[in-house]
């Protein structure tokens, strides 16, 4: 693959700016957005709670005057567990009745954090294992939220989000080392924008005064790291892609990916308002998963032919994403020629020469196909990627995009 491609909006950013510009009492024009399947479960999110939303072509004219005006209902988070998680508490922010449906592995995502909240304060709720149709009725109060920090930092944004709405004070307390920092970082940036004040004290602990008010802001979305690492890899590989609209000051926790890649032998390089990077040879390298797990299957297609062994560590959380992703990239790799064992929360990759071809599955997750599809540009042979559409839910044009820089595939339905 050649040429330059134009990284989609950050979807993490753009879920923020839809919450945030909903909960605000004004219009705000967040620009540059993607209509993935995600964001616009985020999107109808905000709607169920009242929220006046217009779609424009790449746009969003949002009036948050009328939110939380509107009693009831039901929130189709879709796949979407950032939609799923911040609104949990949002949705409870004033006293509601509410539902929350999903589909795919979304029932199966832990809640227990905002269960153990619901039981100390009284809120009731309902919800089917495994499957999600969490009902919840009644009022987030002000309080001492004690929020385990190796779960998910989304727990920590969905409760930074609703805490100022309250009428008393609140404190998140971190109860054990904090993973995905750089998600939190967006969170704050985010809040700080819409006019929300939030004290943090070393990400340990978090004040939250209540009563405050979400004021309307214009916000234009930035370039998604963890899209522009599939392209950053390619390159890797030996394609040569330029890829525009990725901001170097970014706070986005996944550019951590630029690092990486430059330990494995990359050189960055800035031309224009474009980056690219160059490879002579891959070296192995020790990758943290903790900070930046959605760059993960990608970065281990570029492993998985890097000379030497490289281990991908605290990788629990990729276990609970759309697919148990460290088994999920490790046994389709593996079935294209890579050298992978897959251990309790790691992966050790012993780096081989090239990849042979074959059938394999995207386990209907988008990280996944795409990721394959960036292994496919360095198979010996074709590659056969089943359930491709998948990539909707985060990157919709990423097959016009990869077949604009050269990539050659042909789509068909292989049937039941």
């Amino acid at each position: 693959m050649s040429g330059e491609v134009v990284i989609p909006p950050s979807k993490s950013m753009a879920h923020r700016a839809v919450i945030a510009a909903a909960l605000s009492k004004g219009i705000s024009t967040i620009d540059n957005i993607d209509f993935s399947d995600d964001i616009i479960a985020t999107i109808e999110a905000m709607r169920t709670l009242g929220a006046k939303i217009e779609i424009k072509e790449k746009s969003l004219i949002i009036d948050g005057s009328d939110t939380f005006t509107k009693k009831g209902g039901v929130i189709d988070c879709n796949e979407s567990g950032s939609t799923l998680r911040f609104l949990v508490p949002i949705s409870i922010a004033k006293e509601n009745e509410i539902t929350f449906v999903g589909r795919g592995n979304l029932g199966k995502r832990p809640l227990d954090i905002y269960y153990s909240i619901f039981n100390k304060q009284n809120i009731d709720y309902s919800y089917e294992e495994n499957i999600l149709n969490l009902k919840i009725n009644g009022e987030l109060a002000g309080d001492d939220f004690e929020v385990a920090g190796n779960v998910s930092s989304q727990f920590i944004t969905g409760l930074l989000f609703a805490l100022p709405l309250l009428k008393d004070d609140s404190r998140i307390i971190i109860t054990t080392e904090l993973q995905s920092k750089g998600y939190l970082d967006l969170t704050l940036d985010m809040l700080n924008k819409f006019g929300i004040e939030i004290i943090n004290k070393d990400y340990k602990e978090f004040i939250i005064k209540g009563n405050q008010s979400y004021k309307a802001f214009d916000y234009s979305v930035e370039g998604d790291y963890s899209q522009g690492a599939f392209f950053l890899c390619a390159n890797a590989l030996g394609n040569k892609v330029l890829s525009k609209g990725l901001d170097l000051e970014s706070l986005q926790g996944d550019k951590e990916v630029i690092e990486i890649l430059e330990r494995m032998g990359g050189k960055l390089n800035i031309e224009g308002n474009a980056i690219n990077m160059t490879f002579n040879e891959l070296k192995s390298t020790v990758i943290d998963a903790s900070q930046c797990p959605d760059v993960i299957p990608v970065l281990t297609v570029v492993a998985a032919l890097s000379e030497g062994e490289t281990r991908v560590i605290n990788g629990e959380r990729l276990r609970i994403k759309e697919c148990d992703r460290l088994n999920a990239i490790a046994t389709e790799l593996n079935k294209i020629g890579a050298n992978i064992v897959e251990l309790e929360n790691e992966l050790i990759i012993n780096g081989v020469k090239e990849f042979t071809g074959g059938e394999v599955s995207s386990h209907d997750d988008h990280r996944i196909a795409m990721s394959m599809a960036i292994a496919s540009t360095f198979c010996k042979e074709e590659l056969v990627i089943t359930n491709p559409k998948c990539v909707s839910k985060s990157y919709p044009g990423f097959w016009n995009d990869f077949k604009a820089l050269g990539g050659d595939f042909d789509e068909w339905n292989m049937g039941k």
